[in-house]
């Protein structure tokens, strides 16, 4: 019963370096595109994207991708802001805990190639290839 006095839930950094440790893993002419998105985790979804999204419970939010995907960039796009996947991890940890049968590095890999793909532009077949959830 005394197993979890002193511990604490896993930190924004901890999140972070997870979602880092994804982008490390993925096949090579992937991952050079993969570095140059901005990694974001914050706690929970700020408001303004909340209301943008028409979400009105916070934790139905574990991650997103903002930006222009790759299929659709054009070298006539004017960059107003970095490609970013925005990690939450309240919402994060919420489902971690509810689903029990994953590791919170599995569950934090999934939510980022999940937005990755919305970066690279991936079909259901490309992320099954990367992420075995998919299939």
């Amino acid at each position: 019963m005394n197993d979890w006095l002193g511990r604490t839930a896993p930190d924004l950094e901890t999140i972070e370096a997870m979602a880092r440790a994804t982008v490390a893993d993925l096949p090579e002419r992937f991952a050079v595109a993969a570095r140059g998105v901005v990694i974001r985790v914050e706690d929970f979804p700020p408001e303004d994207i909340l209301d943008d999204m028409s979400v009105e419970d916070p934790f139905e939010l574990t991650g997103l991708y903002d930006g222009i995907p790759m299929t659709e960039k054009s070298v006539m796009d004017v960059v107003d802001r970095p490609d970013t996947i925005w990690l939450f991890r309240r919402p994060i940890l919420d489902e971690w805990a509810e689903r029990g049968d994953v590791t919170l590095g599995q569950l934090v890999a999934h939510v980022m190639i999940h937005e990755l793909a919305h970066h690279f532009g991936w079909s259901d077949e490309e992320i099954a290839e990367i992420d075995r959830w998919w299939e």
